[in-house]
């Protein structure tokens, strides 16, 4: 500290006489991020991207697949690791189902992309304290005609004898 300027630290200055700051790399250091100037950088996934990609190869597989199976059809350049990870998470959510295989997992989808976001509106609302005011809400919010197919698909949901499938939307 600058017993002069109380508060004041001497790495706050700004750069003096063309001399770079900190705030510029060393040659041959990483950038923040983990990029390198001049480099392009990758675009960031959205909030479960990976997952709906990772459920769309699952079920492409003509069966159980294994993560590394898993890790050869996904576009990009995941680890291993990471694509572990996905899987785990999607079976903690009861999107995939597992079963044991030697040492490790095959993995098979329990559920579809429409499945998954489902699971994640559901998740939301299960943390939330005022779920009336929530729904409320999320209805409001709902155009005439998604309104109308919510209605529609309770009111289907309601009858005993007529299953609801969600892509059948004759009379919507």
């Amino acid at each position: 500290m600058d017993p002069a300027r109380p508060g004041h630290h001497p790495d706050n200055e700004p750069p003096r006489d063309g001399v770079p700051g900190r705030a510029e790399p060393l040659p041959g250091t990483a950038c923040p991020g983990g990029e390198r100037p001049g480099s392009r950088r990758l675009r960031r996934r959205g909030q479960g991207e990976l997952e709906a990609q990772v459920l769309a190869v699952l079920h492409s597989a003509n069966g159980p697949a294994t993560a590394g199976w898993v890790q050869e059809h996904l576009e990009g350049d995941l680890a291993y690791t990471t694509v572990i990870t996905i899987l785990s998470r999607l079976y903690e959510k009861k999107a995939v189902t597992r079963s044991r295989e030697g040492r490790s997992y095959t993995w098979t989808s329990a559920s579809d992309e429409a499945g998954l976001a489902a699971l994640r509106m559901r998740r939301v609302l299960d943390g939330e304290r005022d779920r009336d005011a929530v729904l409320a809400r999320f209805i409001s919010a709902l155009s005439p005609g998604d309104e109308e197919r919510l209605r529609a698909l309770l009111a289907r949901a309601a009858a005993p004898d007529d299953p609801v499938d969600p892509h059948d939307t004759e009379g919507l």
